[in-house]
């Protein structure tokens, strides 16, 4: 083989050859869909590069965007190297059989979210129950309308997920439901969630009066660590009743909380509040990006399936706030219905949002400690719907 040769052999080893053969053996500029398929995998790696400038330059969810972008590239690698790493037998495709396809990951990010989680607002004013169980009228909404676009019943059910605002729950349900459409789901909760301080307040304003947003709620009720302790052995006993669909999501939950209020594992709730859950948070982010392949990722379905996310979101955003307004024509003491928007269960970031919006109209009326409340029912409510969506999509 003379140096020529050797050279040739090279060229044809590289990216850009592969893009440029790949178009010029297809693309015929007839359509949208076939250049999206064409131009796939270079389009793939300039989103996963924006991505990647989201989590690490505004800082929108960098745990969770930047492997999930790191892993969005290397599945997109223009060679047949892309099959080795991001493949049904590559590395990431072996940690996704194994940590997604059997809902490992998020199970264990939920005993995480459980060991960091303070039940105490909701257990002081159990009424919160009800505007986070009110946002999750945004997964059901969603739903129906994504029946309506032609969606069948598994797919409608994982996209109307992401109305949760709680990624792990939007992995775990599209990883039972509807894998092909994994990476998209996780890209769109995951930037929702991120969204919340720029997508929630608007909505929040348009739906209450000036008068409302200044309404000073009373001091929260001291909650002895007896009813810290009770309440997650309480809430998993109610979802083995009720919903048994649920408890893979509510007890990896209430386990993580009670190993946090009991006080006697404090080396197992540290390791699940730190070592664990970061792990996890690696793997999880890289296998949900190995799913960014540009076959599938570039579809007219993947912004249908975006559009329906915001509207998800939009509509639990909406519910929380209507919930708490009709709660208020019969309560004595008036909640400020701004905290009806942490019902979603993007925890603590939606009740920080309903502090700082209600700080704008009120400078001394603090909501924090009150928006988590709804916030924390809106993760168990996130659960208790997953449950029920595993339970009518698989039926």
């Amino acid at each position: 083989m003379n140096i020529g040769e050797i050279f040739q052999q090279l060229w044809h080893t590289t990216g850009i050859y592969n893009f440029i053969t790949t178009a010029q053996a297809n693309i015929d500029g007839t359509c949208v869909e076939q250049f999206l398929t064409h131009f796939g995998q270079p389009i793939m790696i300039l989103i996963c590069c924006f991505l990647m400038w989201l989590g690490i330059k505004k800082q929108y969810e960098p745990l969770l965007l930047v492997p999930i972008a790191f892993g969005g590239l290397l599945s997109n690698i223009p060679m047949p190297l892309g099959e080795e790493i991001a493949g049904e037998h590559g590395f990431l495709g072996i940690i996704f059989s194994f940590g997604i396809d059997k809902g490992l990951f998020p199970l264990i990010i939920f005993m995480g979210v459980g060991a960091m989680t303070d039940f105490g607002p909701l257990i002081a004013n159990p009424k919160m129950l009800l505007l986070g169980g009110a946002a999750q009228f945004g997964i059901f909404g969603a739903l129906l309308l994504a029946l309506a676009l032609g969606f069948d019943l598994q797919a409608a059910g994982s996209i109307g997920i992401i109305g949760g605002a709680d990624g792990p729950t939007s992995i775990y349900v599209t990883s039972k439901l509807k894998q092909e459409l994994l990476g998209s789901i996780a890209v769109a909760a995951y930037s929702y969630m991120a969204l919340v301080p720029v997508i929630q307040p608007p909505i929040m304003k348009l739906l209450t009066t000036k008068e409302e947003r200044k309404i000073q709620m009373t001091q929260l009720r001291e909650v002895s660590k007896r009813e810290k302790i009770a309440f997650p052995i309480v809430v998993l006993l109610l979802c083995l009743i009720f919903l048994p669909s649920a408890c893979p999501l509510v007890g990896a939950l209430t386990f993580g909380n009670l190993c946090k209020e009991c006080g006697v594992v404090d080396r197992l709730s540290d390791t699940m509040q730190n070592a664990l859950i970061n792990i996890v948070t690696i793997f999880l982010g890289l296998t949900v990006g190995s799913k960014l392949q540009a076959d599938h990722f570039l579809t007219i379905e993947t912004l249908k399936i975006l559009i329906l996310g915001i509207t998800a979101f939009a509509l639990a955003t909406a519910a929380g706030v209507i919930m708490a307004k009709i709660m208020n024509l019969f309560l004595k003491e008036k909640i400020n219905p701004l905290i009806g928007s942490a019902g979603v269960s993007a925890v603590p970031m939606a009740a920080r949002v309903s502090n700082k919006v209600g700080l704008e109209y009120n400078p001394n009326n603090y909501l924090l400690m009150h928006a988590m409340g709804p916030n924390v029912a809106g993760v168990i409510g996130s659960a208790v719907a997953a449950g029920v969506l595993l339970c009518v999509c698989t039926m």
